[in-house]
Protein backbone atom coordinates (compact mmCIF):
# COMPACT_ATOMS: atom_id res chain seq x y z
CA UNK A 1 0.00 0.00 0.00
CA UNK A 2 1.36 3.41 -0.98
CA UNK A 3 1.42 5.94 1.85
CA UNK A 4 0.35 9.48 1.05
CA UNK A 5 1.10 12.43 3.25
CA UNK A 6 -1.30 15.34 3.74
CA UNK A 7 -4.43 13.27 3.24
CA UNK A 8 -3.79 12.90 -0.50
CA UNK A 9 -4.50 16.56 -1.20
CA UNK A 10 -2.04 18.52 -3.26
CA UNK A 11 -0.51 21.45 -1.41
CA UNK A 12 -2.36 20.73 1.82
CA UNK A 13 -4.77 23.63 1.36
CA UNK A 14 -7.91 21.60 0.68
CA UNK A 15 -10.67 23.47 -1.13
CA UNK A 16 -9.50 27.03 -0.45
CA UNK A 17 -9.06 27.81 -4.14
CA UNK A 18 -6.32 30.03 -5.56
CA UNK A 19 -4.44 32.34 -3.21
CA UNK A 20 -4.96 36.08 -3.43
CA UNK A 21 -1.74 37.70 -4.65
CA UNK A 22 -0.57 41.19 -3.72
CA UNK A 23 1.77 43.47 -5.64
CA UNK A 24 5.07 44.38 -3.98
CA UNK A 25 8.44 45.85 -4.87
CA UNK A 26 11.56 43.77 -4.29
CA UNK A 27 13.76 45.27 -1.56
CA UNK A 28 16.92 44.23 -3.45
CA UNK A 29 16.45 44.80 -7.17
CA UNK A 30 13.37 47.08 -7.14
CA UNK A 31 11.47 44.84 -9.55
CA UNK A 32 7.69 44.58 -9.12
CA UNK A 33 6.55 41.13 -7.99
CA UNK A 34 3.52 39.39 -6.50
CA UNK A 35 3.42 37.70 -3.12
CA UNK A 36 0.74 35.56 -1.39
CA UNK A 37 0.45 37.95 1.57
CA UNK A 38 -0.18 41.66 2.04
CA UNK A 39 3.15 43.38 2.82
CA UNK A 40 2.89 45.72 5.81
CA UNK A 41 6.31 47.35 5.44
CA UNK A 42 7.74 45.87 8.64
CA UNK A 43 9.91 43.34 6.74
CA UNK A 44 11.59 43.36 3.33
CA UNK A 45 9.89 41.61 0.43
CA UNK A 46 11.97 39.91 -2.26
CA UNK A 47 11.18 38.70 -5.78
CA UNK A 48 11.68 35.01 -6.51
CA UNK A 49 15.24 35.49 -7.78
CA UNK A 50 16.41 37.65 -4.85
CA UNK A 51 14.59 35.52 -2.25
CA UNK A 52 16.70 32.52 -3.19
CA UNK A 53 19.83 34.58 -2.33
CA UNK A 54 18.49 35.57 1.11
CA UNK A 55 16.85 32.29 2.14
CA UNK A 56 18.73 30.59 4.99
CA UNK A 57 20.32 27.26 4.21
CA UNK A 58 18.18 24.28 5.15
CA UNK A 59 19.68 21.96 7.73
CA UNK A 60 18.59 18.37 7.97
Amino acid sequence: MERRFGGGRSGGYGDRGPREMHKATCADCGKECEVPFEPDGSRPVYCKDCYSKHRPERRY
